[in-house]
């Protein structure tokens, strides 16, 4: 946060008393609207309008400026022109107020001088140490009894709940509580943190973990102030509760030219990088409103799945059918039924029933058949959950199907959720089910999203936990590398620097030697042993094979003699400015598998670890993930699950598999070197080489770019 004291931000959600600055009787205005709503909502403390043109405002007597008012405000709202709200900030401060809203616009985000504007309301905010949301915001709104405060200029307000609310659009904030109201979504807190001069979605996160009343959390945001405390924070809220994130705005690739694969996978990738990140934080990311709210809608009944496997029962063939579609795609399973469950649902049901998983009761179904039948499915040992999916019909009509699923999940422990549809009005069995701690829906799908959810919320809770894990390294060899490259002012290594750095933390690399003269390749290259790779060495070339710096598969010393010449030549016509330190003559690696791993340091999220296929199309096909560095092992060991060519690695058609176990320690090793030696911007290991399981990893190639250093950043 950065301006503001109290974690838990009592004095935005819990004011004993608030003055509306800018507070008016004109109608249209926002201060208008704003302390209307105050007192409409049944505000519990004490609400003072300031305007010097104004004797009362909705009847309240009105206070000429804030030196007036009979005691100190806990929370100001402030609605004045933009030039003058650093001074009522100031105001405010002066007379003990800790909380400030300001609604008004007019600051960064109209340019230069609104920035300039901000900045002053900012320094008057924090020489007070006053938690500041906004500028620029719709406002602030706790339902709870007890305070009932809507300090917005919405003129709906939702019923009290446990879902909470963060948006950086104030316009959203408007449709989304007309949304709430019209659905009977109830939320515990809303929040609009506008241009985020003060408080943020990070010091949010941390007020509604503790926040009692709070069950799941609800974000919007089209950028993060703080990448890594998002982060960090997320994943502590998570252990506790749900937080569902709409992150909006597909980040175009950067401007500049990445000098490795890495920079150029994380600049183009940036979407991808916020999907891996939340997940490794344990946030469910969303991709629409109408999904952030069908999701919210069931977190906020608390059930949780023991695990993914789902039982659904119908009276209709086609949405079952539509479902079970619905359940694969949502990572959930519909287990076969046993034996003897099948049994008893054929005695009771009628002759043209499907005893299968979905379970079609088909429309000739009877209210007492339906209870029978949702009992034992959902009774069976092998269903975690049931979803009912029924069109009312004949004597199944809505208020005996709600009664029905009531019954049952009344005593059989498992979530039961329903999808009710059909010509008549439905509404109030919907809300009878819901009023009653069943979600229901107007889809399948929809329904089995939001199922799907649970049940991975649930496997981030049910995770196995285990601390990152330290490995030696020689401090002196790194120590070494570095203060050559500042000595030199290199910020690009040499591929021999590169692999001297990466070799101090573990990594392991093809035996290889540098040499100046052709006389002393053919020395290097009868030791190291044919066939060999020959190598410039220049920290001016970024990729070797664009230049022709590379030549593979060098079978004896005459070979040797042709490429190195060949080379000369070449890189006299395509890199005739590059500083040429060498050759580097190195064992050629046959067979395994070729991957990437690298970092990039993100200036939000500090260092990320790039891992994906290698070789020289790694840009083509892009199959890659990210996560922040420090790797647990289990980040680790996904992030080598979630790409696409993953059953590469674990053998294919006759394919001996790789030795995953090796990889996944490279990576945390990497890791932690992004992590300790904050000068690396930018990494590649590509490719690095995985052999058959139990033969390790070598890597055959490196790129280390250096930028400034910088303070480690802390672990996620």
């Amino acid at each position: 946060m950065t301006v503001g004291a109290d974690p838990e931000l009592d004095e935005l959600f819990r004011p004993r008393s608030v003055a509306v600055i800018g507070a008016s009787n004109k109608p249209g205005k926002v201060g208008t609207a704003v302390f209307r709503n105050i007192i409409q909502a049944g505000y519990r403390g004490v609400a003072y309008p300031v305007n010097p043109n104004a004797t009362s405002v909705s009847g309240v007597r009105c206070y000429p400026d804030v030196a007036d008012l009979p005691e100190p405000a806990e929370l100001g709202v402030v609605i004045v022109p933009a030039p003058r709200v650093a001074d009522v900030v100031e105001e405010l401060g002066r007379a003990g107020t800790k909380g400030v809203v300001v609604i008004t616009a007019g600051f960064r985000e109209i340019g230069e001088a609104g920035a300039a504007l901000e900045a002053e309301v900012v320094r008057r905010a924090t020489k007070y140490r006053m938690s500041l949301v906004g500028p620029n915001c719709f406002g602030v709104l706790n339902t709870h009894p007890d305070v009932s405060l809507n300090a917005t200029f919405s003129e709906d307000l939702p019923p009290p709940g446990n879902i909470a609310f963060v948006s950086q659009s104030g316009a959203l904030c408007a449709g989304i509580l007309s949304y709430g109201v019209a659905e009977r979504i109830g939320f515990s807190r809303f929040v609009s943190v506008g241009n985020r001069a003060g408080v943020d979605e990070n010091d949010l996160l941390h007020s509604l973990g503790q926040d009692p009343v709070t069950r799941v959390i609800l974000l919007y945001v089209e950028s993060l102030a703080n990448g890594r405390r998002f982060l960090e924070a997320a994943r502590e809220v998570t252990e506790a509760k749900p937080v569902l994130v709409i992150k909006s705005g597909r980040t175009p690739a950067g401007e500049r030219a990445a000098k490795s694969h890495t920079g150029s996978l994380a600049q183009s990738g940036r979407d991808q990088l916020f999907d891996a990140l939340f997940a490794q934080s344990g946030v469910l990311r969303i991709d629409t409103l109408g999904e952030l709210f069908r999701t919210a809608k069931i977190f906020s009944t608390g059930l949780m799945l023991d695990g993914p496997r789902l039982a659904i029962l119908t009276n209709s063939g086609g949405p079952g059918i539509v479902a079970a579609d619905a359940a694969i795609r949502s990572g959930l399973e519909l287990p076969p039924l046993p034996a003897a469950t099948q049994t008893a649902l054929a005695s009771g049901l009628p002759s043209i029933a499907s005893i299968a998983n979905p379970l079609d009761m088909t429309a000739d179904v009877r209210p007492q058949q339906m209870r029978d039948a949702l009992r034992l499915l959902v009774a069976a040992p092998d269903v975690d959950a049931g979803l009912v999916i029924a069109t009312p019909v004949g004597t199944l009509n809505g208020t005996e199907i709600a009664r029905a699923i009531l019954e049952v999940r009344a005593s059989v422990p498992k979530p039961i959720i329903a999808c009710l549809f059909g010509v008549t009005d439905l509404a109030n069995d919907v809300k009878f089910l819901e009023e009653n701690g069943v979600p229901a829906y107007t889809f399948p799908e929809e329904a089995v999203q939001g199922l799907g959810r649970l049940a991975q919320y649930r496997a981030w809770r049910d995770r196995p936990r285990a601390p990152v894990r330290e490995f030696p390294v020689d401090h002196a060899a790194v120590r070494a590398v570095l203060d050559a490259a500042r000595a030199t002012g290199t910020t690009v290594l040499p591929e021999y620097a590169a692999r001297g750095l990466l070799a101090a933390y573990g990594v392991g690399f093809a035996r290889a030697e540098r040499v100046r003269t052709i006389e002393e390749a053919i020395r290097a290259a009868g030791s190291i042993g044919y066939p060999v790779v020959l190598k410039v060495a220049s920290p001016d070339i970024s990729h070797k094979t664009d230049v022709g710096g590379v030549a593979l598969g060098i079978a004896d010393a005459a070979a040797l003699r042709a490429a190195w010449d060949a080379m000369q030549g070449s890189l006299r016509a395509r890199a005739p400015s590059a500083r040429i330190e060498g050759f580097e003559i190195e064992a050629e690696i046959h067979g395994g598998k070729e991957v990437l791993i690298g970092v990039q340091r993100d200036p939000s999220f500090g260092p990320i670890v790039v891992f994906g296929l290698g070789g020289i199309y790694v840009e083509v096909l892009r199959d890659v993930t990210f996560r922040l560095a420090p790797l647990r092992p289990l980040s680790a060991q996904r992030m080598i699950d979630s790409v696409r060519s993953a059953a590469l690695l674990k053998g294919v058609r006759g394919d001996p598999p790789s030795d995953i176990a090796a990889l996944a320690e490279a990576l945390e090793r990497v890791s932690q070197l992004a992590v300790e030696v904050p000068e690396i911007v930018e990494l590649d290991l590509n490719p690095m080489i995985v052999r058959a399981a139990g033969n390790g990893v070598v890597a055959v190639d490196a790129r280390v770019v250096l930028g400034p250093s910088s303070r480690s950043e802390p672990s996620p």
